[in-house]
């Protein structure tokens, strides 16, 4: 039964299944973004003797990342011990999904954004929450193809002086064999949760199967850029560091994404997001990764 408003959230098939699931439910929270095509509930329950209990709801009826999450706890998240929140109830074909609630709040914005601990903690889980898969003997290839693409639907948005020199820097990288594994995707401060001093890690809508270093490419786009010592806790936290191979792949990644910031904020109106994405650009050919 549902004890808030949300009939202009969640379609009728998805209620019933929240009804279903959960019984006498009541709204605590809306954190939907304005911009995104899934909205996402923190809603109580109090009726099964256990007490109050909290749940994250999410649901679409566009979004793939629905689908990609509920992947993402069947196949990883619910088998590892994490700080992350378990998968209760889910069904794909509704888009919908339930997890527990976890308490805390996000380092975005916050004085824990220039905590190196908290780094050190965020680094840590994400090497466990990166599971080794196969080895792809055409992932460089197939990122170097969706990054040619992206370059020519960047026309009229990136100068050409730019973009010429971008392509030039695609075109010396050399595809080589990479083991995959398993990534968030959105890897950074707004995905993280700190209660009593511990990081969590929420929102595997991104989750798949990618480059490690994919997942330090949007810290290195914002908190590590000006703030080397959180890189070095991260990183410690990892117990990884970068090789050779790893450098050519990361800058690979980083002119995927710079790229397709500018061309996906467009798409959708995003003008503070498309901003960014042109300032990864111009870091990226101001880097010596990115310096013929």
């Amino acid at each position: 039964m549902v004890m808030a408003s949300t009939a202009n959230e969640l379609n009728a098939r998805q209620s019933a299944l929240l009804d279903e699931w959960l019984g006498e439910w009541m709204l605590v929270e809306d954190f939907s973004w304005p911009l995104q095509d899934t909205t996402v509930l923190r809603v109580r329950t109090t009726g099964d003797g256990t007490g109050v209990v909290d749940h994250t709801v999410k649901a679409s009826e566009t979004s793939h990342h629905i689908g990609r999450e509920i992947a993402a706890h069947r196949d990883v998240i619910d088998r590892l011990r994490l700080s992350a929140p378990r998968l209760e109830f889910a069904d794909e074909s509704a888009g919908i999904l339930v997890t527990e609630y976890l308490p805390g709040e996000l380092l975005l914005g916050t004085s824990w954004q220039s905590d190196a601990g908290a780094f050190e903690q965020a680094g840590d889980i994400l090497v466990r929450l990166q599971v080794p898969g196969a080895v792809s003997e055409h992932y460089m290839a197939s990122v170097s193809a969706q990054t040619e693409d992206l370059l020519g639907r960047a026309d009229g948005l990136v100068d050409r002086d730019s973009v010429a020199r971008l392509r030039e820097r695609l075109g010396r990288i050399r595809p080589l064999p990479v083991r995959l594994h398993f990534t968030h995707g959105d890897y950074q401060p707004r995905n993280w949760l700190v209660n009593d001093g511990r990081v969590a890690v929420i929102d595997f809508g991104r989750g798949a199967q990618r480059s490690w270093v994919s997942d330090l490419v949007r810290l290195r786009s914002k908190d590590f850029h000006e703030h080397p010592e959180l890189e070095a806790a991260f990183m410690a936290g990892m117990s990884r560091e970068l090789d050779e191979a790893d450098a050519e792949l990361l800058a690979l990644e980083t002119l995927r994404e710079a790229i397709g910031t500018v061309v996906w904020s467009r798409g959708i109106g995003d003008d503070d997001f498309e901003e960014h994405g042109r300032i990864m650009i111009r870091r990226f050919l101001d880097d010596e990764n990115g310096a013929p």
